[in-house]
């Protein structure tokens, strides 16, 4: 009966400590979703996709695109075509200066498939036929913008995926 109650005991700390370590990112997380989720309800349904400017140094891809009204999820890694409409970046040939602002895009995607030779990837082509700023500042969509403290996600070689 003793090692019973020990045992028990022990499986109840463990998990009370289990719970505790995983209570603090998680809620912040949560809030961050609950957040940008608030956000996306709020986008008018029309012709246009929302952009989140991704910029890495190594890469040429250009950010993550997706649908007005659909989650972070759902949105694709994107090269972009600029033979109709400079990125906002290059316009002011400040490269990478708008990395995490959110765009009102106007464009298309072609259908074509580009290869981006740093990640040895291949991503969707968008035609930008032109933008409008929504936010330098908007709510996070990957979990190292939540956590606060860098991770891997930080690195200049990693590429993070929108939660």
């Amino acid at each position: 009966m003793h090692s019973t109650r020990r045992l028990l005991l022990f499986q109840f700390v463990a998990a009370a400590l289990l719970l505790a370590g995983c209570a603090s990112e998680p809620q912040g997380i949560q809030q961050a979703r609950i957040t940008t989720a608030a956000a996306i309800r709020t986008e008018p349904p029309g012709d246009y996709y929302i952009g989140r400017r991704y910029f890495k140094p190594m890469y040429k891809f250009w950010g993550y695109v997706r649908r007005p009204g659909q989650p972070w999820s759902t949105s694709q890694l994107v090269m972009l075509n600029e033979k109709q409409k400079l990125a906002p970046d290059r316009v002011h040939a400040n490269f990478g200066s708008d990395n995490n602002y959110e765009y009102k895009l106007h464009g298309k995607f072609s259908g074509d498939k580009v290869y981006e030779p740093a990640s040895n990837g291949i991503y969707p082509e968008f035609v930008l036929n032109g933008y409008e700023l929504i936010s330098t500042n908007p709510p996070p969509i990957f979990r190292s913008q939540v956590s606060g403290r860098a991770q891997a996600g930080t690195r200049s070689t990693t590429i993070e995926r929108p939660e």
